[in-house]
């Protein structure tokens, strides 16, 4: 079960009783079936066992969706995206760790998605057998979705209709307002990027010719030259 207890805010999910970090490290070309399939695993190691796993992306992948199939209330990060080509260059696979430790972290501060059954099992299962087991019985977790809103422990105080109603809308319009912003921003940033790789790529390189223009005329002047711009 999960607890929601009151803050000196309004409710808040009760803190983890045992906080941990987790690392991510040593990503390392693996492969499988005499060398048909190739992939990159991870050392990912808990602080509160210090025994290291090994994963691979696709385990992230299964613990991602299995978060979103049962805290469909909490917001869970994205997962850095998958790429058809490339996968093994050195600068993919240091971009996808430090974005790994990055949802990582997220995660094992969450004071509800870090207690997840999966997730601990995510973390702690070494053995083959058992991840298969401990897979099957995340997959077949009935308590998902809306039915997860049967595991938590409310607070016992009276809340007052009319306050709790006024929260909920102020959160509606919070975020209705949070979702139409990031997708103005996101827009934004991508004409933005769109722009720089057209026509202000070009913009840069006249102002660029401009400068070496000005270099090239320095260097008509030898006895002085630009010496004096030093």
């Amino acid at each position: 079960s999960y607890t929601i207890e009151m803050g000196p805010k309004g409710p808040k999910w009760k803190e983890s009783p045992q906080p941990f970090s987790c690392s991510i490290e040593d990503p390392t070309k693996q492969t499988k079936f005499k060398g048909i399939k190739t992939y990159i695993s991870y050392r990912v190691t808990p602080s509160h066992t210090g025994r290291p796993v090994y994963r691979r992306y696709k385990h992230f992948d299964w613990l991602y969706n299995r978060l979103l199939h049962k805290f469909t209330v909490i917001s869970v990060p994205h997962l850095p995206e998958k790429q058809a080509t490339g996968r093994f260059e050195e600068d993919f696979i240091e971009k996808r760790k430090r974005r790994l430790i990055l949802w990582m972290n997220h995660m094992t501060s969450h004071p509800v998605l870090s207690q997840y059954e999966g997730f601990e099992h995510f973390l702690m299962c070494a053995d083959d057998k058992q991840w298969k087991l401990g897979k099957r019985r995340a997959e077949k977790d009935e308590m998902v979705g809306a039915h997860f809103m049967l595991t938590l422990q409310i607070p016992n105080e009276h809340q007052d209709l009319q306050d709790v109603e006024e929260r909920v809308d102020t959160f509606k319009a919070f975020a209705r307002k949070m979702d139409d912003s990031v997708m103005q921003l996101t827009h934004v940033a991508s004409e933005l990027v769109r722009k720089h790789l057209g026509g202000f790529r070009k913009e840069f390189q006249r102002l660029g010719n401009a400068f070496q223009s000005i270099s090239q005329s320095f260097m008509l002047d030898p006895p002085h030259s630009s010496e004096a711009l030093n």
